[in-house]
């Protein structure tokens, strides 16, 4: 289940519940956006790393934008994961 979080400039961000690795706790997020070709511009990651394992259609500019982005808004997202827990 996906946990709307924001959109700026057509991107929307989707984040997980917490999720059990181990003894660690992730959260995959999601940055989305429409393209030109009737699909859509992906970047998919995991929270405590904040870095992306799977993108498509952003520039590597765009990326760096948006893990700062995730970065400066993780602790928020990590509350609101906790409490639709």
């Amino acid at each position: 289940m996906a946990i709307y979080y924001s959109t700026l400039d057509d991107i929307v961000l989707t984040f997980s519940k917490i999720q059990k690795n181990g003894p660690f706790e992730e959260i995959d997020f999601r940055f989305e956006r429409p393209n030109k070709n009737g699909g859509f511009d992906f970047a998919e990651g995991k929270l405590p790393n904040n870095m992306f394992y799977k993108t498509f259609g952003f520039s590597e500019d765009e990326l760096m934008e948006l893990e700062n982005y995730i970065k400066n808004n993780s602790f928020l997202i990590w509350e609101i994961a906790r409490e639709s827990a």
